[in-house]
């Protein structure tokens, strides 16, 4: 392995582990960015696309939620909001998909400014994993979820929410709504039956959650996450998401009604560690960017002061990332040299 290729190695896990033990603060000194982002263009999208198109039969599309499984595998899309808050899109831009578990920062955004970081993370940990998305890890033997981004996280996350009923969901949808700019934005009645009706560990986890008193109230808690994962973007919706956490949680039109540099650091932190899964180590070595995916084939990332991105495409590796997404957003910041770790 070439001298740069090691030190690379060395500080992104470094600045991994300094990130997963809450110390955003000292690694955010030693992290830096590319500055050739004004470079990104529709051609540059298209060639990265069309390159990577070959991947779309190595992935396997989510049919565990049944209705996930009816998704075209063919569709590819990949969308950037630039710096100055430009959209670029090629592919299958106006194709919806369900945020799935994108949906995570959104409602970890919500709980916190409501209950305070301390009061949510008194409940779960910062932690990475080694476990897939839906592992009960940590409740067994500590009580609590290992951090927000897996289910167990999640659920509690979405359960701390404050409202009756669907008002939770409803704040989640807003948010979603606001930082895309788009109010057509809904979700999906049928996805979301779908995931009720098959979605049992969930329930467990729920019913964990709720026996080690972490959870008060009744099902209408888990049905809010099952809404929330069942949230419909597309790939530019979750570049400008991206974009928003990336820029101290601005708007890509320079909004800054909810500006919080610690919300946006926290954010990203937690899609660093976390926010690919039980890939997230390895992800973090070769792309090196804040990013979250979901099982319905989406991925939103975030390059610190910089741009958005997103990517769809339907089919999955057996960590449950869209494998398409991951070799665009890869080719994508090694030739404008983004990743974090330089």
């Amino acid at each position: 392995m070439k001298k740069n290729n090691v030190c690379n190695l060395i500080l992104s896990w470094i600045v991994a582990c300094m990130v997963s033990f809450g110390g955003t603060a000292y690694a955010k000194k030693i992290i830096r960015t590319g500055d050739n982002t004004n470079q990104i263009s529709k051609e540059m999208l298209t060639r990265i696309l069309e390159k990577n198109r070959v991947y779309k039969t190595e992935g396997v599309v989510a049919d565990y939620i049944p209705e996930l499984g009816k998704m075209n595998p063919n569709l590819m899309a990949f969308s950037v909001v630039k710096a100055n808050g430009e959209v670029v899109n090629v592919g299958d831009v106006s194709q919806k998909f369900t945020m799935q578990s994108i949906s995570k920062i959104i409602s970890l955004m919500i709980a916190v400014q409501e209950k305070g970081e301390s009061e949510v993370f008194s409940r779960m940990g910062y932690y990475g994993t080694d476990k897939p998305f839906n592992h009960y890890a940590n409740l067994e033997t500590k009580g609590k979820p290992l951090n927000p981004m897996m289910n167990a996280g999640a659920i509690l996350t979405t359960a701390l929410l404050e409202g009756e009923k669907d008002v939770p969901f409803q704040k989640i949808l807003d948010l979603v709504r606001y930082i895309t700019k788009n109010n057509k934005i809904d979700y999906s009645h049928e996805v979301f039956m779908s995931e009720k009706e098959t979605g049992h560990r969930n329930r467990g986890i729920f019913y964990l959650l709720k026996n080690n008193g972490l959870i008060e109230g009744e099902e209408d808690k888990l049905d809010n996450y099952f809404k929330q994962c069942s949230i419909e973007v597309t790939a530019e919706d979750l570049a400008k998401i991206g974009y928003f956490f990336a820029n101290q949680c601005t708007r890509f039109d320079g909004d800054d009604k909810y500006k919080d540099s610690a919300m946006s650091r926290l954010i990203q932190s937690q899609m660093l560690v976390a926010g690919m899964y039980d890939f997230s180590g390895e992800y973090a070595r070769t792309v090196g960017l804040p990013s979250k995916s979901g099982v319905g084939g989406g991925i939103a990332v975030s390059v610190p002061g910089k741009i958005g991105i997103g990517t769809f495409s339907p089919g999955l590796d057996k960590q449950g990332n869209s494998i398409v997404g991951y070799h665009m957003i890869l080719d994508l910041v090694n030739e404008l040299n983004l990743n974090l770790f330089q």
